[in-house]
């Protein structure tokens, strides 16, 4: 098998993209959003048990808001050891109903400018590696390529 991210090579479909990638990374929930033409960050796939609340609240995100619009905003990942405990105001309350406490979202660059996020969750604490942020940072920017045709 080749190795993550060119494993995703040729695949379009958001929501295989979406697994495969948690498989990687051995991850239990995880996100895809993109930036849709009203500025806004729009959910194209979605892994893991979300509460209701939380899956309505994360439809549409506004850019600078919770992981996923600050990941997009800031074109930098935003990595948090522990969801539950973070105090960093990276994360909107109600992410914190879903259990998840390792998190991790990257922007999904095209030519240099985010077009959307794809986040990653565990339920142990979890701080990604450095080599683990470059391979989902790579899978962002194919994933993007492929994904963004707004």
């Amino acid at each position: 098998m080749a190795s993550f991210p060119e494993d995703l090579a040729g695949e379009s479909n958001p929501a295989t993209l979406l697994r495969r990638t948690l498989e990687f990374f051995r991850a239990e929930t995880g996100t895809i959003h993109l930036l849709g033409p009203d500025g806004q960050l729009h959910l194209r796939a979605f892994e893991g048990a979300l509460p209701t609340p939380v899956l309505e609240a994360i439809r549409v995100v506004p850019v600078g808001k919770g992981i996923a619009g600050l990941a997009v905003e800031r074109g930098q990942p935003v990595n948090l050891c522990n969801l539950q405990t973070d105090d960093s105001g990276a994360a909107r309350p109600a992410a914190r109903t879903t259990g998840a406490r390792g998190a991790i979202c990257v922007p999904m660059l095209v030519d240099g400018r985010a077009v959307g996020a794809l986040g990653i969750g565990t339920f142990g604490e979890r701080t990604f590696t450095e080599d683990e942020v470059a391979l989902l940072l790579e899978a962002g920017r194919r994933m993007g390529a492929r994904l963004w045709n707004w």
